[in-house]
């Protein structure tokens, strides 16, 4: 569209050119002609003021000699006139009849300026053009201005018409363009925004088959889409498929660890070392659990769809505030504060398991990234048909180069290291939202705090 627009604009400009250049030049045209009017008018007083040089002079010579030259020039144009250097009229002629009274209009510039051996013209409003010829006798004296009056509306209707047909083809060429070019921007943006849709898709693993009947560039780019989308669909699920694998491999196992280890540390009376050996060994296979349950969770969500997980008429005011209520008690063993602010009703379609899982992830991360004494705000509301469960930290924060990435798998922040975590917090909490139609929005600055706002499409 903005191509069009400057089309359109630059067009304009130049049929407004087009139009003052037609008129510049059609009056510089007649301009012309005026003037060789003027030297032929001018040759044929001079030769009457000869013709009188040569005859003996009386006192009604100069009578008769303007009276022939108006004689001789009086169909020289729609009106003339004769002047003396006094800016007397001394005779006029109308359509090529001596007028001996009436009072025409005088333009005494052009009259003075052709005294001063000047071509002048002026034109009035009802299209006339009064044109004025300086008359020199044998000593190069100007002693008379011969004036004639031309009537220019031929002219003008000329332009009109000119112009009329000029603008009216514009606007038909206008027309034309504005439809080719909507047609063409339509035919050649529609597949390009196909393409793009097409990448958004993939880039959320949405890997559908582009089509495209083409045999162009685009065309081949589609086809280019569709095998990597191909490529990176069978890697993904291979992925996931053996990450879901050795998940369940290793949840046997570890569980084992883990009670061998609690039997270990709680038996161990004497050796203080050996128990704070076994009481890391507990700490980490309760870690390896908890990651291997999120891994478990996340190939759950990977194999499942929102009719499999099961979805319900939720109130997210009442599901958040629950929430808060389970983790407040460890907000408050590190004096910290939490405001909830509530929409009295904000309904979305989720599962409440499982959307309280999201919620208690974010609340907790506030809690594990936040200093004592600092104060969280949860808030839940409705912004333009979607519902969302605000949550705002004083903590740590998160770099700009890491807020894009935190919600990949196992992708921890670089200032993270405070506080214990596996990395695929907020990547659950992403593919919950998702899974409901929703996303998660992360707005942060390091050292001064967190904004985290799960979005959802609202009832």
């Amino acid at each position: 569209m903005n191509y069009l627009f400057f089309s359109i604009l630059s067009f304009a400009v130049i049929i407004i050119s087009v139009d003052k250049a037609i008129d510049y030049y059609s009056f510089v045209t007649i301009e012309k002609q005026m003037i060789e009017k003027a030297d032929l008018s001018e040759l044929s007083f001079r030769e009457i003021l000869a013709k009188y040089d040569e005859e003996p002079s009386d006192q009604g010579q100069t009578p008769d000699v303007f009276r022939t030259a108006l004689e001789t020039l009086k169909a020289t144009g729609k009106e003339v006139r004769i002047y003396d250097s006094q800016l007397n009229l001394l005779g006029h002629a109308e359509n090529g009849i001596i007028v001996n009274d009436g009072t025409p209009v005088i333009f005494k510039k052009n009259i003075e300026s052709a005294l001063q051996g000047n071509y002048s013209y002026s034109v009035t409003e009802d299209k006339r053009l009064y044109f004025s010829i300086p008359i020199q006798d044998k000593y190069y004296q100007n002693v008379f201005v011969f004036e004639f009056v031309e009537d220019l509306s031929y002219f003008y209707d000329i332009m009109n018409r000119i112009r009329s047909i000029l603008f009216m083809g514009a606007g038909g060429f206008l027309i034309l363009m504005t439809f080719s070019s909507l047609y063409i921007a339509r035919t050649t943006t529609r597949p390009i925004k196909y393409l793009l849709a097409a990448t958004e898709q993939f880039s959320k693993q949405q890997f559908e088959q582009v089509h495209l009947n083409r045999k162009d560039e685009l065309g081949m780019l589609a086809a280019g889409l569709n095998q990597m989308g191909i490529q990176l669909n069978d890697y993904i699920q291979y992925q996931k498929q053996f990450v879901s694998n050795v998940s369940h491999e290793l949840k046997t196992p570890l569980a084992a660890i883990r009670g061998f280890s609690q039997y270990l540390y709680e038996g161990e009376n004497e050796d203080k070392d050996l128990q704070k050996i076994y009481y890391h060994l507990v700490n980490e296979s309760e870690r390896l659990t908890a990651l291997i349950n999120e891994l478990l969770m996340l190939a759950r969500f990977d194999k499942a769809g929102p009719k499999e997980i099961g979805i319900e008429k939720i109130n997210i005011s009442d599901l958040t505030e629950r929430v808060v209520a389970d983790l407040r008690p460890r907000a408050e063993q590190k004096r910290m504060t939490v405001e909830v602010k509530l929409a009295k009703a904000a309904f979305v379609y989720a599962n409440t398991i499982l959307l309280s899982h999201a919620i208690a992830n974010i609340l907790d991360n506030a809690i594990k990234y936040s200093n004592t004494d600092t104060h969280i705000r949860v808030e839940t509301f409705i912004r333009q048909q979607e519902a969302v469960v605000q949550i705002t930290d004083q903590g740590i924060g998160i770099f700009m180069e890491d807020i894009a990435r935190v919600q990949e798998r196992f992708y921890r922040a670089e200032n993270s290291n405070v506080a214990k975590g596996s990395g695929l917090g907020l990547s659950i909490c992403k593919e919950i939202a998702e899974k409901f139609g929703g996303y998660i929005v992360i707005e942060s600055k390091v050292s001064v705090g967190t904004t985290v706002s799960i979005v959802l499409p609202s009832l």
